[in-house]
């Protein structure tokens, strides 16, 4: 049985990485922001709008629970998750926690090409974005670094390189 949770912050390749790896193991992917979606009919943005912050939380540890228990299968959580509740304890109780590390300037260029479809960021001037990145990374580094793993994934720009990360990953791990 497998069970794989892929953590780190917004932008690390937690979706890109996720399903190629489920892929190439042939098991299911769920990206818990799409499953969050699903079972709520309401997108992540949404239920911050209508619910605050602390009934999202609950929601995503209800739902990351409820995915948690599913048998062969990589999870790609929010960039929050790990640093709720006692998620990270769960999650590494319950599988696999490989924690997508990516340097600062990487996750600056991917989250400035993506900066329109996340509302976090969207208003941020390049200055401003860099530094909330490096600040939120030092926030998160103590529950990050709780993972059983650590996975340099700055190489997942084009098909070559998630090819080649899923391959290094496989290894890494010892899949």
């Amino acid at each position: 049985m497998t069970r794989i949770f892929l953590i780190g912050y917004m932008g690390a390749g937690k979706t890109t990485l996720g399903r190629a790896l489920a892929k190439e193991l042939d098991i299911q992917f769920i990206d818990l922001d799409t499953y969050i979606e699903e079972r709520m009919c309401k997108s992540v943005s949404q239920i911050f709008a209508g619910k605050g912050e602390e009934e999202f939380r609950n929601i995503e540890r209800r739902m990351l629970h409820e995915a948690g228990e599913f048998e062969n299968v990589v999870i790609s959580t929010g960039g929050g998750t790990p640093c709720f509740f006692d998620n990270i304890e769960y999650m590494n109780g319950q599988g696999t926690t490989v924690f997508l590390d990516v340097p600062v300037e990487r996750l600056f260029i991917r989250l400035s090409i993506a900066r329109k479809k996340r509302p976090l960021i969207m208003e941020k001037s390049d200055e401003e974005l860099r530094s909330f990145i490096v600040e939120q990374l030092a926030k998160r580094a103590p529950h990050y670094n709780k993972a059983k793993q650590k996975f340099r994934a700055d190489r997942l720009e084009d098909s070559k390189q998630i090819e080649e990360s899923v391959k290094a990953f496989l290894q890494q791990i010892e899949l």
